[in-house]
């Protein structure tokens, strides 16, 4: 089997993957980028309306736009999975995917994160009809209307103050007594005339026609809502990281430096997989450039 050798391999093909790709192409580096979910989570998402530049955009269409650059840039793709990622003895790394492997000078590790979901009849039926995950993308589009927030950390808590925002009621369901958001946090919503917590609280059914309408409690309450917004955090995708020895904060996250470096030479991190504080996708995008200027200049330092 002949074994190609690429400058560097790009895992993960959201914003941050294909920013990264685009770059590395335009540095004249031979770049290979590896896609399971072409375009990323952005794609999941209805609108996007703060991004820099693009006054709306949906998320397929956004995900579709950064991955043609870089393609029309000169990366190439493959949309097969990556299976491990091997350290080999001059530091290269070996690549697995499917039937295929590659050698990369060096990596790229762009594979995002995963929403967890809640996993009830009807949440996979109204996502972008009412079902959400991400509240400071979607929150304008739900002006005046009656949502919920689904969780108990802190996510759910800033989530409901950015939805009071635009709404004419918030409700925060929390399955258990007590929210595990920081006080500061908890004070907040809890001054909020907007906002109304609502504890030993679960969603059974989301249910409705074209969009979502209402929802089953699991005490067998209806209650009509126009949106759901599911904040009960996510599952970072950095086991292939963390097997070839990548150091992972207690959140499974890839730990970057400010350049996207990690503790392993040629091997870079950006995007939501990392343990950068703000998940956006602008910053995943700068996170992509800092990866591909920085494997420019290892790739340099090789060649000298």
């Amino acid at each position: 089997m002949n074994t190609e050798i690429y400058d560097v391999v790009v895992i993960g093909g959201g914003v941050a993957g294909t920013a990264a790709a685009m770059y590395c192409a335009r540095f004249n580096l031979k770049t290979l980028g590896f896609a399971t979910l072409p375009g990323g989570l952005i794609t999941t998402t209805h609108l996007v309306e703060n991004y820099p530049g693009i006054k709306q955009i949906s998320g397929p269409n956004m995900g579709r736009v950064f991955l043609e650059h870089a393609l029309e840039t000169g990366a190439k793709y493959d949309f097969s999975t990556v299976n491990s990622i091997e350290l080999m003895s001059d530091s290269s790394f070996k690549i697995k995917a499917g039937s295929k492997e590659v050698i990369a000078k060096t990596v790229i590790y762009a594979t995002g994160t995963e929403h967890k979901h809640l996993g009830v009849p009807g949440e996979e039926a109204f996502k972008n009809k009412g079902v959400s995950y991400c509240a400071l993308c979607d929150a304008a589009f739900f002006k005046e209307k009656t949502v919920a927030v689904v969780g108990g950390g802190d996510t759910a808590a800033i989530d409901a103050n950015i939805l009071a925002q635009h709404c004419k009621k918030v409700y925060v369901f929390v399955r258990k007594g007590k929210m595990r958001a920081e006080p500061t946090n908890v004070n907040r919503i809890e001054k909020d005339p907007k906002i109304e917590i609502k504890y030993f609280t679960e969603i059974q059914e989301i249910c409705g026609e074209d969009n979502m309408t209402h929802v089953i409690l699991k005490d067998g309450t209806q209650m009509d809502l126009d949106g759901v917004f599911i904040a009960i955090g996510w599952n970072t995708n950095s086991q292939l990281a963390s097997d070839l020895g990548v150091k992972l904060n207690s959140r499974n996250e890839v730990i970057i430096s400010r350049e996207s470096e990690t503790n392993i030479p040629g091997f870079f991190a950006c995007g939501d997989v990392t343990d950068a504080k703000f998940k956006q996708a602008i910053i995943g995008a700068g996170e992509g450039v800092y990866a591909s200027v920085m494997a420019y200049e290892y790739i340099q330092k090789l060649d000298e």
